[in-house]
């Protein structure tokens, strides 16, 4: 199975950088794991999609909860949910784009709740710091799951 790990976020936004510190963390422990920067999200998403079997998307979440906790969305999240300008295409519309153009890996987002995304930043706050181990493991725990096809074929 084909799994690629794509990590978003901004490094300059606080804790919006929250992906790339799982991404950062995850490519030292696992040289093994494909994962690559996915910038801010966006059209460019849509590449990085192609080809594979299973996407783990990680990325800050805003208002779905404390700063700091971690979710698993296996349905494609609200739009609200990730920080972005008003011109910006998100990572739920990536998704839905991506599957218009006949993209039908298995895709799971992991969202790390950012809380307030401080503008011109590069620190983020302790609770989204300690919460970056808790979302390796649930990224770890995606790649290695079995997909649905998979247990059903048994």
């Amino acid at each position: 199975m084909n799994v690629r790990v794509i990590a978003c976020g901004n490094p300059y936004m606080g804790n919006d950088g929250a992906g790339l510190a799982v991404m950062e963390r995850l490519a030292a422990d696992h040289p093994e794991i494909d994962i690559v920067d996915g910038g801010l999200g966006g059209f460019g998403l849509i590449l990085l999609m192609e080809g594979c079997d299973r996407v783990v998307i990680v990325d800050a979440t805003t208002g779905m909860g404390r700063p700091g906790e971690v979710r698993v969305f296996r349905e494609v999240p609200p739009s609200s949910l990730f920080p972005m300008s008003l011109h910006d295409f998100g990572i739920a519309e990536a998704i839905a784009l991506a599957r218009e153009t006949g993209i039908n890996a298995e895709i799971v987002v992991i969202g790390i709740e950012g809380g307030e995304i401080e503008a011109f930043s590069r620190e983020m706050s302790p609770e989204v710091k300690a919460a970056v181990p808790i979302a390796c493991r649930m990224v770890l725990e995606e790649i290695k799951r079995e997909s649905v096809s998979d247990r059903t074929r048994r």
